[in-house]
C-alpha cells in the first residue's frame, strides 16, 4: 500500500470498506448540518415571535386583540398555546351568546363549574405539550448521530487495519515505512467519525437546553392564562376587557 499525500490521494488509497464508511459519516454529516441549520431557524423564530406576543399579553386585556396578535405571530409556541386554548374553549362552550365587540358569554350558573375548570388546565397541558413535541422534532437525528458515528469510523478504522496487515504479510516486511500508510490511512476513518459526532452532539445538548427553556416559559405563561380565563370566567364573560 502506497501512502499517497493530500486528502483526494488519501481517500483514493483507502480501500472499498473505507471508502464505504467515508460515505456513509458523509451523509451523516450532511443530514445532521441540515437538522443544526433548520432547528437554528426555528428556535430564532420562535423565540422572537414569543417576545412579540409576550409584551402583547401583558400589555393588553382585550382577548380578541390578543388573538388577533396570536395569529400574527404565529411561529411563536406562546401564541399557538394562547390560540389554541382559546378555540377550544370557545367550542367548549356551545350555547354561548355572542355579546357585544365580539365578547363571547358564558352560560349563567357555569362559569366557575368544577368541571370547565378542570377542562381548561387540561387543555392547556395538552397543547403546550404538544408544542414541546414539535420543538423536539428531527432531535433524534442528532442524537442518532452522536451515538453511532463515532462506532461506524471505527469500524472503517478497524477494517483499514486488517487490510494494512493483510497487504505487510503479503510484502513479508513490518518496517515502519510499511506499517505507518497503512495505519494513517485507517485512522481516516475515525477521524471523519468523531468530526460528524462532534457537532451533532453540541447541537444536541444546546437544543435541548433551549427547549428546557421555552417549556419553562410555557410554563409560566400557562399560569398566567389559566389566571386571566378564571378571572374572566367569574366575570361571566371570555373575552372583551376585564
Amino acid at each position: 500500500m502506497m501512502f499517497q499525500s493530500g486528502v483526494f490521494g488519501l481517500i483514493g488509497s483507502l480501500g472499498i470498506v473505507s471508502k464505504i464508511v467515508l460515505l456513509l459519516l458523509f451523509l451523516f454529516s450532511v443530514l445532521s448540518w441540515a437538522v443544526i441549520l433548520y432547528k437554528w431557524r426555528v428556535f430564532r423564530t420562535a423565540d422572537q415571535a414569543d417576545q412579540r406576543f409576550l409584551v402583547a399579553f401583558t400589555r393588553s386585556k382585550d382577548l380578541d386583540d390578543l388573538v388577533r396578535q396570536a395569529r400574527r405571530s404565529a411561529g411563536g409556541p406562546t401564541a399557538k398555546v394562547f390560540h389554541n386554548v382559546m378555540d377550544r374553549f370557545t367550542v367548549a362552550q356551545p350555547e354561548a351568546a355572542a355579546g357585544q365587540s365580539g365578547t363571547v358569554s358564558v352560560r349563567e350558573g357555569e362559569a366557575v363549574g368544577t368541571l370547565d375548570r378542570q377542562y381548561v388546565e387540561r387543555t392547556v397541558a395538552h397543547t403546550v405539550q404538544h408544542q414541546i413535541s414539535q420543538l423536539e422534532a428531527y432531535l433524534p437525528v442528532l442524537a442518532t448521530t452522536g451515538n453511532i458515528t463515532p462506532f461506524v469510523g471505527l469500524l472503517g478504522t478497524v477494517m483499514g487495519i486488517i487490510d494494512s496487515f493483510r497487504e505487510i504479510g503479503m510484502q513479508g516486511t513490518a518496517s515502519i515505512a510499511a506499517v505507518a500508510p497503512g495505519v494513517s490511512e485507517a485512522l481516516v476513518a475515525t477521524a471523519a467519525g468523531l468530526f460528524t459526532a462532534i457537532p451533532a452532539v453540541i447541537a444536541y445538548n444546546y437544543y435541548l437546553t433551549r427547549i428546557r427553556r421555552t417549556a419553562f416559559r410555557l410554563d409560566t405563561f400557562s399560569v398566567e392564562l389559566l389566571n386571566a380565563l378564571h378571572q374572566r370566567m367569574k366575570h361571566g364573560t371570555v373575552g372583551g376587557r376585564g
